[in-house]
């Protein structure tokens, strides 16, 4: 089974694939990022479904790389016969999803095997395969997959195998292309045609925004070249990473489903594409938070599907043995229907954020977050699951409160900053309200704590200063920044909170979390100890893929990555770090950051 660092993403921008360095392409879920998987070997055996392409002596690749600023891969074995490498991409779909994958030998003779196993619904469907003229169909139900390639095909205990010889010189093309089960052939694809519209899909759109991050910068644009592959373009919405169930404990059962989009994660997303000059992507992303925010405040979800669903019930596939047996493998997430008191401020946020930027009119979705804060101004007072979404008794997060305070505080900014209208005066009273209780309530011993009453740490209060509740140089921020460093940290990245006080009654632990290990370089950074945020920020990079690629969590133990991947929390948050790092200041989240585009001038 394939190490979580050893996953390359391709994608086009509606779902993606992950291939190992052996050459298996071990999770695909077509059409779309939460369809059913086709090939979900990464879960179980290859018996779930991969489709390997490789020498026929099998082994690790010798290297592999993106092509450029792309999404294209290539993956590179040096063999006693020979040296062959193997192209990997989704093109930016037309009308149906399609992989291309092209083998090109580079010297000798270079023996090569393929084994196409798909297996509908999560590696539990077996369709049914036969031949349409010079194409193969495998076909269930409502779903089809039809391959194209001059290579010799054979089927073998249900799988599709193809042995062939690839010499110096030779391109052998391999196109596999879903459609829904009732529709007919689709078009032949021009797998050379579909390579160079891919390289220069990507990078068009990287030199349509600007390069950011000092000497960081190669890494920044990696990690926005990952955040744009977790958007689906038709829509929109982003989502947290491309996988479900990878653990944060192997062996263990806190596995999640993170196919879909939070609306916290998307608007800090937005702040990294703003950082970038990446404005359309950011203003596509206000236009979908817009829609599925749309209704009656009180169905307010911390998540949807990409396309706005709302009812995303969460299962267990028991027929699946989970990534290294962690057990449950699941889909669909119970934590959407969790109060979540931070996400109307994180909603509220970002739109004032996108306002100042110029991504739409001034007022187009005021009535919206006017009843969005009526709203909250109702809820604030309850407890609720907090951040890290926690199983356990709601409880008084101090950070769900700070961030209602921030709905309240960009509510009268907006108001006055722009003009618009509504009860500032009384907008103000509840934030000085939320201010005053959270001082005295969520401070024990000089910091702030996890919630009222306890004297546990969380990596969230990390943000307090980013969004402006206090400054970076307060005394209780100061204390809460030096008191998460010494006692939330595993050799020297940063915990959630201790898995032993969430109170959800899963058992074990889990990794360091790499997004809050970032938060920890930009807070150091600004009490002023930007010799030790660039340390650790440099740290945090060697966390990163050979490919540049971050998952969610870091095992400091063994050395690896856990969790869903790849995961926009963390690639977010190098983002950020390396762009105030180098412009060496402390960003708010209400600003954006980074070098502005002509017409969106960068505000103090």
């Amino acid at each position: 089974m394939a190490r979580i660092e050893d996953l390359a993403v391709i994608g086009d921008l509606q779902t993606a694939a992950l291939v190992d360095t052996g050459g298996s392409l071990d999770w695909l879920c077509l059409p779309r990022f939460d369809s059913p998987a086709c090939f979900a070997a990464l879960l179980d055996t290859e018996a779930a479904g991969r489709w390997l392409l490789a020498p026929a002596s099998g082994g690790r690749c010798t290297s592999r790389r993106y092509r450029g600023d792309t999404l294209v891969l290539e993956t590179e074995w040096v063999t006693p016969e020979g040296t062959v490498r193997v192209v990997d991409l989704m093109p930016l779909r037309g009308r149906y999803p399609d992989v291309v994958r092209v083998v090109e030998g580079v010297s000798g003779e270079v023996p090569m095997r393929g084994e196409l196993t798909i297996r509908f619904d999560y590696g539990r469907v077996v369709p049914w395969v036969r031949r349409h003229g010079a194409r193969l169909q495998a076909l269930a139900g409502p779903d089809a997959l039809w391959l194209s390639t001059p290579a010799p095909l054979a089927g073998h205990d249900r799988s599709t195998v193809s042995e062939f010889t690839v010499r110096a010189g030779d391109r052998v093309p391999f196109v596999l292309t879903w459609t829904p089960g009732h529709h007919d052939a689709p078009p032949e694809v021009d797998a050379e045609r579909a390579l160079a519209e891919t390289l220069a899909g990507w990078e068009t759109w990287v030199a349509a925004g600007e390069r950011v991050g000092g000497r960081w910068a190669d890494a920044v644009t990696r990690s926005l070249i990952t955040l744009r592959a977790l958007t689906h373009a038709p829509t929109g919405g982003i989502v947290a990473a491309v996988t479900t169930s990878l653990p944060e404990q192997p062996g263990g059962p806190r596995n999640w489903d993170y196919r879909y989009s939070w609306l916290r994660d998307s608007t800090y997303t937005l702040q990294a594409l703003l950082a970038a000059g990446h404005t359309a992507e950011a203003a596509a992303w206000r236009r979908w938070l817009l829609r599925v925010v749309a209704g009656d405040p009180a169905d307010l979800q911390i998540m949807y599907a990409v396309d706005g669903t709302r009812r995303l019930p969460e299962l267990e596939l028991d027929w699946l043995a989970g990534w290294a047996g962690s057990t449950p493998v699941r889909t669909g997430n119970g934590a959407a229907g969790q109060l979540q008191l931070d996400v109307v401020g994180e909603v509220l946020d970002g739109l004032h954020l996108a306002r100042a930027a110029g991504l739409g009119a001034a007022d187009d979705a005021w009535d919206l977050q006017c009843a969005l804060v009526e709203h909250l101004e109702h809820q604030w007072q309850q407890p609720d699951s907090g951040l890290w979404e926690q199983r356990g008794e709601p409880r008084h997060f101090v950070h769900s409160k700070v961030m209602a305070w921030v709905a309240f505080d960009r509510m009268v900014r907006g108001a006055r900053e722009h003009d618009l209208p509504g009860p500032v005066e009384h907008w103000e009273q509840v934030r000085d309200t939320i201010h005053a209780q959270v001082m005295d309530q969520g401070v024990q011993d000089g910091r702030l704590t996890q919630s009222y009453g306890s004297t546990e740490l969380d990596a969230a209060l990390l943000l307090v200063p980013r969004v402006g509740f206090l400054p970076t140089d307060h005394p209780v921020v100061v204390a809460t920044v030096e008191a998460v460093e010494r006692e939330l940290t595993r050799d020297g990245l940063v915990l959630r909170y201790r898995p032993e006080s969430s109170g959800d009654g899963l058992p074990g632990t889990e990794g360091v979390f790499l997004a809050c290990s970032f938060w920890l370089v930009d807070a150091l950074a600004g009490i002023g100890r930007r010799a030790d945020a660039e340390a650790l920020f440099e740290r945090l990079l060697g966390c990163a893929s050979d490919l540049g690629l971050l998952s969610e969590e870091w095992d400091p133990d063994a050395g690896r990555q856990l969790g869903n991947t790849p995961q926009a929390f963390s690639h977010f948050g190098l983002v950020v770090s390396a762009v105030q790092l180098a412009e060496g200041r402390h960003a708010r989240s209400d600003h954006p950051v980074g070098t502005a585009r002509a017409g969106h001038p960068r505000l103090p």
